[in-house]
């Protein structure tokens, strides 16, 4: 079961798989018969975007809520009023998908009044394979930055070091030694260690925060 506070604010720089894990989450949330909304918030990516999802993701139970120009890939930052409605009816479970980067990390402030410590979460998905936050020194300043500009404070870390459909337990394991090195330096948990389901039992089972299996949503059959 997913303890986390009502409103789960994603965020992660560009390649680090923060949306995989968005629309992994939503739909786990929604399994547990859950009333779920995924709000995709990036306006800076042009590819990858959970709203892109849509049909499977509303099939499993989610409600998405994206842009108000009913067309993929198009180059507008166009956000939906429809946003507030998870933020604002507490019936909702609200993932938050932001932009990769705090340009992106700007949609998420104009919301900031609805943040408060006891209603969300904001989780800082970290991938050690991508060259802007492959050491403690620049994730911690890119958590920093975000935080920033959203007005709201990361809660917790979630370690998705991956190579797509080549992610090794070894790559997990690495990305996991990263994860504890920004928690210890800025005492922000890791809560979850984000993993394809075919590895996700040969973990090893004492890591501190929770073994997440996902599917690879965003990525179809003949992508590598």
């Amino acid at each position: 079961m997913l303890k986390d506070n009502r409103i789960r604010i994603i965020i992660g720089h560009y390649g680090s798989g923060k949306t995989e894990f968005s629309v992994n989450y939503a739909v786990k949330l929604a399994s547990y018969g859950k009333k779920v909304a995924l709000v995709d918030l990036d306006v800076v990516n042009l590819y990858f975007r959970s709203r892109e999802k849509a049909d499977i993701l509303e099939q499993s139970g989610v409600k998405v809520i994206g842009s108000a120009i009913k067309a993929s890939a198009i180059d507008i930052p166009s956000i939906s009023g429809e946003v507030l409605t998870p933020l604002q009816d507490e019936s909702y479970e609200a993932v938050l998908d932001v932009g990769g980067d705090p340009v992106g990390a700007r949609a998420l402030g104009r919301y900031s009044n609805y943040f408060t410590g006891s209603n969300y979460d904001m989780f800082f998905v970290l991938n050690a394979n991508r060259s802007e936050t492959q050491t403690a020194e620049k994730a911690i300043e890119y958590i920093t930055r975000i935080q920033d500009v959203a007005r709201a404070k990361v809660t917790g870390i979630i370690n998705n070091t991956h190579l797509l459909k080549s992610t090794t337990i070894d790559d997990v394991l690495r990305g996991y030694d990263l994860a504890k090195r920004v928690s210890m330096e800025t005492n922000i948990p890791i809560k979850y260690n984000s993993v394809l389901e075919s590895i996700a039992s040969d973990l090893p089972k004492e890591l501190v925060g929770e073994i997440f299996p996902i599917k690879l949503y965003m990525r179809e059959e003949w992508m590598l």
